[in-house]
């Protein structure tokens, strides 16, 4: 059996941690075992899920609060462990550090996943960042990016990177009127409501402030409507405040964090993703696939468009209430056939993955 080591913050609901689930719950464990070294000390949302297929866990001390041990740490679970293969994911160039780590404490195969295609940091991160796309070569065998937007972000060119699509079990996604119908009586949304909808954590870079302010002008002229929010985050008490102040409290309903996404997908009639940047948003290509038709920023990339029927649209407050109140035409439609040929189907990413991680094929159960 081959094992990888994936390197990540933690093993949260977010996109990156998401993709990497759907590839674990998929990929031969009598061939592969997927482990996790998480700099974080407290136990992850994904973390039962994983020791339950056989997988290691390791928490080790985070970069942030103390270096040294960090290194150390990291070092001594690659060396003890004797970890070949190795997967660091990262939304910039700071994961050369533990690639360099890993390559000292004996991996042969060090890969590194682009996860966005910007971040948060300050001018030190950015300054760091440009510098450290330069070095990403000497310590990585294999480039990874969802999308050519992330690859030139994270190393400064897409010529040598390989591209892992964030495939999905389609049969898991697909539209379902009875899941519809059980989401929509369980919070009281009548028949003829048009239901817009978003999937993802309360921070900045999702943009729900904008999109409580987007949704509250539309609800003005079109109250037969509701804004359904899917997921948890530090900003999220402050959104249900905006939503309080607006007057629109009773039409924005916070639904926490859930497992059934698809369920919540099936309850919408329109998918909402006005974020600042993302790499390849799991959420889009997850609403793609139930049908929805998608109103996405113009600053994520067009390689995510895989049903034509997301329309991308600049981050201008009037510009996003002007496509809603004309959004008769948004319609749900069959995406399974552009699905199939797009390559973004389960079985296409997990056969990619062993392809690019362990250089293999044949990896499906």
């Amino acid at each position: 059996m081959k094992r990888v080591l994936c390197i990540l913050n933690n093993m949260n609901v977010g996109g990156a941690e998401t993709f990497l689930m759907k590839i674990y719950r998929a990929i031969d464990k009598d061939l592969y075992q997927m482990d996790f070294c998480l700099g974080s000390s407290f136990k992850s949302y994904y973390e039962d899920e994983i020791v339950g297929y056989g997988g290691k866990v390791f928490h080790i001390t985070s970069k942030s609060e103390n270096i040294k041990k960090f290194k150390k740490e990291l070092f001594d679970v690659v060396k003890n462990n004797n970890y070949e293969y190795v997967l660091k994911i990262t939304a910039n160039s700071m994961g050369i550090m533990d690639l360099k780590i890993c390559k000292k404490a004996g991996a042969k195969r060090c890969c590194v996943r682009s996860s966005n295609s910007s971040d948060q940091g300050g001018v030190k991160i950015k300054i760091l960042n440009s510098l450290g796309k330069l070095l990403y070569l000497r310590y990585a065998d294999v480039l990874i990016a969802p999308s050519k937007l992330a690859a030139k972000y994270t190393f400064g060119r897409t010529d040598v990177v390989n591209y892992l699509h964030n495939g999905i079990d389609y049969e898991q996604y697909k539209y379902n009127e009875e899941k519809r119908n059980k989401i929509r009586n369980l919070y009281n949304i009548p028949n003829n409501y048009t239901v817009f909808g978003h999937v993802g954590r309360f921070d900045n870079q999702k943009n729900h402030k904008f999109l409580i302010d987007v949704f509250s002008e539309y609800h003005l002229h079109y109250p037969n409507s509701v804004l359904m929010l899917v997921g948890n985050g530090e900003l999220a008490d402050e959104c249900k405040k905006i939503s309080i102040d607006l007057g629109i409290n009773n039409s924005v309903l916070f639904c926490g964090q859930n497992q059934n996404i698809s369920d919540y997908l099936s309850a919408m009639d329109v998918f909402m993703l006005p974020s600042l940047y993302e790499g390849m948003p799991n959420t889009l290509i997850e609403a793609q696939a139930n049908g929805l038709p998608c109103l996405a920023s113009s600053t994520i990339t067009t390689e995510a468009n895989i049903t034509n029927n997301c329309w991308f649209i600049s981050l201008e407050k009037e510009k996003w209430i002007d496509v809603l109140n004309n959004s008769n035409h948004l319609r749900r439609i069959d995406s399974f056939e552009k699905f199939r040929k797009s390559g973004y189907l389960i079985q296409n990413s997990l056969d990619n993955f062993v392809q690019i991680v362990f250089g293999e094929e044949n990896a499906a159960k």
